[in-house]
């Protein structure tokens, strides 16, 4: 049975990057598909439009591990392959954007990376820049912000970094540096500080000895809580700061107008949306979710969990990670201990076993992508074989050519029973 190549194309385009990586061998022209920057832009999102190939990234004092939740059995899995893997400090998850990891071991070692396809790419270190009438020995502490995210308009893959220095200043704080990273140009720039007396709030599951908060990027920028300084009527109200990556500028976004403001605000992304919740009480939390970004009148508000005493009595942080594949649920992180399904319609909980699991953890979710890193550079690994590896198996590949022709026929004609 000989298929058109758009019915092939599109059949191929569900499927998980594991088995699109055994396929690129059937065929040169299967591979050559499979490689094309559409079928990789298709792939993504379909990918993301079904909440498939979702992948939970944990990570603990030592480790990164990856959950199928595309799997029925919930497992993790050591990612064995972390670029940035040392015995003296833990890799963290500063961002996940298209299936691309932005990791980091300190200021001075960060790195990007497809766990789907194992491709690596090394950031350049990027020293501060005090201005010239700062004495540094007036400096007593620093706090850094980083956020990953893709900038469209340029199709290119950022990362952010700004960084507050504070000191002996009546407030303590008082100077910021503001720096991107580029990774067509595999350069960093520094760029002008962002335009408000503010300070950014870290989140609370960040590591109090590391003193860094990571945004979380959604519709072409990344977001962060900060709250506002000065003597006014709003000095410390909660707001939005968003950077877009293509203009390379600061934002606030309006936010909803919430029930009430006894509550932690926090931002979160949740199917490609941007989301603020909102606990409450350590007994519910309560989740909006921004339809068109940038308009206040599109938040939504999505669901209000409460607490329940078969999946946890209470509380100090829930946060909203993805929708399931049907859109019904949400998966919800509780404590950095915790998942639980809430199911909208419903509205109960389910809480979810993690066979590996570590016992405190601080997750991310990351689709499964062919999305590259552009290939070649120094400290870069491509994605697709190398030219030795191809030459030894196209010579074991010799010997099986008249199977694998047969093989193809016989299980694209099984695919195209199951997805039609």
């Amino acid at each position: 049975m000989m298929l058109f190549p758009e019915i092939t194309a599109d059949i191929l385009s569900r499927l998980p990057v594991k088995s699109l990586k055994r396929f690129r061998c059937v065929s040169k022209s299967w591979c050559k598909e499979i490689d094309s920057p559409y079928f990789i832009n298709t792939h993504l999102k379909r990918s993301s439009q079904a909440h498939t190939h979702l992948n939970l990234i944990l990570r603990d004092a030592t480790n990164l591990c990856t959950v199928d939740l595309d799997s029925p059995d919930f497992t993790s899995i050591e990612l064995k392959n972390n670029p940035l893997k040392s015995d003296d400090c833990a890799t963290e998850v500063m961002g996940s954007c298209n299936g691309l990891l932005a990791l980091l071991n300190s200021d001075f070692s960060i790195a990007l990376y497809n766990p789907s396809t194992r491709e690596k790419k090394m950031i350049p270190v990027s020293p501060l820049e005090l201005p010239n009438d700062l004495d540094d020995s007036k400096v007593s502490s620093l706090f850094n912000f980083y956020g990953f995210g893709h900038d469209p308009i340029n199709e290119d893959y950022k990362v952010v970094r700004f960084i507050h220095f504070y000191g002996d200043s009546p407030d303590g704080f008082f100077h910021c540096e503001v720096k991107v990273y580029s990774l067509k140009s595999n350069s960093w720039k520094r760029i002008d500080d962002y335009p408000y007396d503010l300070r950014f709030i870290l989140p609370p599951d960040y590591h109090p000895r590391c003193r860094r908060g990571y945004g979380v990027f959604a519709n072409s920028a990344v977001h962060w809580k900060a709250t506002v300084v000065g003597k006014g009527k709003e000095n410390g109200s909660d707001l939005i700061v968003a950077f877009d990556l293509g203009a390379e500028e600061f934002k606030i976004i309006p936010q909803p107008d919430y029930s009430s403001n006894e509550h932690e605000m926090n931002v979160g992304v949740l199917g490609g949306c941007l989301c603020v919740f909102c606990n409450k009480n350590c007994k519910q939390v309560e989740i909006w979710v921004m339809k068109e970004y940038g308009v206040k009148e599109s938040w939504t508000h999505l669901c209000t969990v409460i607490a329940q005493l078969q999946v946890k009595e209470f509380w100090l942080y829930a946060r909203p990670l993805a929708y399931s594949k049907g859109g019904d649920k949400i998966l919800l992180e509780l404590d950095n201990r915790f998942f639980v399904w809430y199911d909208l319609r419903r509205r109960k909980s389910k809480i979810i076993r993690i066979r590996g699991a570590p016992p405190i953890f601080i997750a991310e979710i990351c689709v499964g992508s062919l999305v590259t890193l552009n290939g070649g550079g120094e400290g870069q690994t491509s994605g697709k074989d190398t030219q030795e590896k191809r030459k030894t198996r196209k010579k074991r590949a010799g010997n099986r050519w008249f199977r694998m022709q047969t093989w193809k026929s016989m299980h694209m004609e099984r695919v195209v029973g199951d997805l039609y």
